[in-house]
This record gives structure tokens, C-alpha cells and sequence, in this order.
């Protein structure tokens, strides 16, 4: 057994299978992962790891095992999946998740190859514990997996609150001791006891109101972009296999960014927070259908017209796309009248947050602080914006420029 003090669950006791994974170099690669990926760069205190996370999901699962009174193998297999539950990130978190899944096909829940073999998947079959079982676990399968991955799953529980301590932003404060002990099986499904319903919004309202003030944070955004493109030259132009770097940490891909002459420029503004600026940050009913569903080649390729209209290289220009906004949240089930029933169906907060995701939504494309108004201008022309609706945010002597005025300058 090991005792670890912990930040925001104070001291976590590690026990059993969940011990004897602790200190294999899969889980011990967390450590080196941030969990915000470049969102230091906004918030300087952001820099825990994926590493004190997963302990602090182990120890949210074993009292949400506790009180479905779920115990023995069952639960051993459970709490490894907990513990293992983000060993298949890739360096800066999900910064390039996207990008290395479109040359492996692999995202960060599936972790079957990387658990099968090594020490993990010795000690697991030590504890008579199937890899396999453990890998269906982490990505959410069956019964028990939705306390891993789900809409109430306990990952969720501890980065929002994590994240919200190190950022030194409230938001994300929930009541996750609540939420842990309202948690029973109906119907195979987890769902949160009768008298719920403002629980359940808790959790949706926290999400919500996180992802504009640090998750989509316009600074994280440009810097996540960087680290991305840089990552993608790594791949095309400097031979680096996708498979290798997925299993870099931080420090490995940020070294290899720096050596390698296709992407040092990158690297050095990411570490002297040299970044580009925006030229363009644009509401979601201002961008054209057309640029919204654009896959990435196509994105790409706008990129580069918008550099040649400009009259710059195609590394000056940094068009970034957002999917459009969801809740997955919104699909939790909550027992209301001894009927269980979706928190969107229940509660009329949830299409007033879809709202307020909508509205927070922005179309960005970024540039070198000296180039953002060329960059600017040729975007406009060449992804067929509104001029009427769309803005720019870049603040220039002191005030915000409506694109009909920035375009008359």
C-alpha cells in the first residue's frame, strides 16, 4: 500500500493491482505529459500532469465502486482501468491527439497494444486480470466502463475540479463527493439518483463555462495550433514516424522540435512564448458552411491561398477550424418521478448552454504579430466571409476593429 498527498483529494491510498502498476514506465510517462497541454502559456500554475490526474480518477473510481458496492475482481479490473486510463496520450495531452490519430488511427482511449505487453500487461496478469478486459474498460465498454468514460464517468469529476485548482480559475469547482455518492445502475445504465436534476446541470454548467476561459482560451488556441503545425512538419518533412512520436512526453517532443531545422523556428517561439497573433476571429453564423465542414486537406489549402494572397510563405498563416459545439453532457440520465430520463429532456439550462457554446464558437486564423493585417485582409477575400458580421479582435491602439472598419483602413 502507498499513501500519496494529493492536491485536491488530500492523501490517496494506492492499493492492490493499482500499486504494482504505479511505478511501470507507462504510468510513470504521465509525469512528463502535461494536463492542459499548452495552457500554461496562459495560466503560469497549469502544470500538472496526466500522472496526478490518473491517481486522482483511481481514487474517485474506488469510491464510486464503494458505493455501487461493487468489490473483488470486478472492481480491481475497474480501479486498474482508472489508474491506466490516459497512458495512451500522446505528448501536450490532446494538443495532437487529432493529428497522430490521421497517421496511427489510434486516439488516447485505445490503449489495447500499449497495455498488452511490458510491465503493465505482466503485472495485470499477475492480479489474474485481462489486458484486454482492462483496454475495453478504458474506452468506456460495457457496464463498468461508463465510470471510466461516460457521461458521469469520474475522469470528468477530477480534471474539471483539477483543473480549475491549478488554473486558479472557480469554474470548474463541482461537488464531485455528491455526484459519487448519487451514482446508481438502472437498467444497466449509471445514472444519478432521484433529486439529481441540479447535480447533473452542475456538471454541465462547470464544462460549459471552462471551455471558453481556459480550454478554448484564444492564447491556447494559437499555441496548440503552433505545437500542431510544428508537430505535422516533424511527420512530412523531418521523417519522424507518427507511432514514435505518440509515444514521446513533452520534453522529447518539444527536444525533437528544437533539433530539426524543418521546425526549430516553431519551437522557439513555443518556448520564449513568441506567438503568433490573431488576424481573424470570427462567430460561428459568419463563417460559411462550407469552411465549418472543411476536412483538413481542404484547410490546408486555404492556408496556403490565404499566404499567396497575402503575399507570405505558407508558414505564416495558421487557419484553426473548431468542430461545432456539443455537450455530450447533455446526455446524462438522472432518475426523476422513479422514471429515469436524459438531463436534456429534463432540463431547460442545457439548450441555454448549447446557446451560449454557439455563441462562444470562433473561427480563427493566425499570423506573425507584423503580418496580421495582410493575413487579415486575404482570409476575408479568400474564405468568403461576411464583412458586416465578422470581427477582428487583435486589440489595435487600444480598441477593437469591426472588419467593415479594419477593411476601409
Amino acid at each position: 500500500m502507498k499513501t500519496i498527498k494529493d492536491s485536491v483529494h488530500d492523501h490517496i491510498t494506492v492499493d492492490g493491482v493499482a500499486r504494482d502498476l504505479l511505478d511501470t514506465p507507462a504510468v510513470q510517462r504521465l509525469r512528463r505529459v502535461k494536463q492542459l497541454g499548452t495552457v500554461s502559456l496562459v495560466y503560469p500554475s497549469a502544470n500538472h500532469t496526466r500522472f496526478e490526474h490518473s491517481v486522482g480518477v483511481y481514487h474517485l473510481a474506488c469510491e464510486a465502486l464503494d458505493q455501487l458496492g461493487v468489490s473483488g475482481d470486478r472492481a480491481a479490473r475497474v480501479e486498474a482501468a482508472a489508474l491506466l486510463h490516459d497512458v495512451g496520450h500522446s505528448p501536450y495531452s490532446h494538443n495532437v491527439e487529432e493529428l497522430l490519430h490521421r497517421r496511427t488511427g489510434k486516439y488516447h482511449d485505445d490503449v489495447h497494444d500499449l497495455i498488452a505487453g511490458g510491465a503493465v500487461g505482466e503485472i495485470l496478469r499477475d492480479h489474474d486480470i485481462s489486458p484486454d478486459a482492462v483496454a475495453d474498460l478504458v474506452a468506456g465498454d460495457g457496464r463498468f466502463g461508463q465510470i471510466v468514460s461516460g457521461e458521469l464517468d469520474v475522469d470528468r469529476m477530477d480534471y474539471l475540479v483539477r483543473d480549475a485548482h491549478h488554473t486558479g480559475v472557480p469554474y470548474g469547482t463541482i461537488d464531485h463527493g455528491r455526484l459519487i455518492r448519487e451514482l446508481t445502475f438502472e437498467g444497466g445504465e449509471l445514472v444519478l439518483a432521484e433529486g439529481n436534476v441540479q447535480s447533473a446541470e452542475s456538471l454541465l454548467v462547470a464544462r460549459a463555462l471552462m471551455n471558453p476561459t481556459v480550454y478554448s482560451h484564444h492564447v491556447a488556441r494559437i499555441s496548440k495550433s503552433m505545437l500542431r503545425r510544428g508537430t505535422e512538419r516533424l511527420l512530412d518533412e523531418a521523417g519522424y514516424d507518427a507511432g514514435t512520436v505518440r509515444r514521446m512526453d513533452d520534453p522529447g517532443l518539444l527536444s525533437a522540435l528544437r533539433r530539426e531545422p524543418e521546425t526549430a523556428a516553431v519551437a522557439e517561439r513555443l518556448c520564449n512564448r513568441d506567438l503568433f497573433k490573431r488576424a481573424l476571429w470570427v462567430e460561428l453564423e459568419d463563417v460559411p458552411e462550407s469552411v465549418i465542414a472543411a476536412n483538413h486537406d481542404v484547410i490546408r489549402e486555404c492556408e496556403r491561398e490565404i499566404a499567396a494572397a497575402a503575399g507570405l510563405g505558407r508558414e505564416d498563416v495558421v487557419l484553426d477550424v473548431p468542430e461545432r459545439p456539443e455537450m455530450t453532457e447533455s446526455s446524462t440520465r438522472v432518475v426523476v418521478s422513479g422514471e429515469v430520463r436524459r438531463l436534456d429532456q429534463q432540463s431547460p439550462l442545457v439548450e441555454a448552454l448549447r446557446a451560449a457554446q454557439r455563441s462562444q464558437w470562433r473561427l480563427g486564423v493566425y499570423a506573425p504579430a507584423d503580418k496580421t493585417d495582410r493575413v487579415g485582409r486575404a482570409a476575408v477575400e479568400t474564405l468568403g466571409l461576411d464583412l458586416d458580421g465578422a470581427l477582428v479582435n487583435e486589440r489595435r491602439s487600444g480598441w477593437n476593429a469591426r472588419l467593415d472598419e479594419f477593411a476601409d483602413r
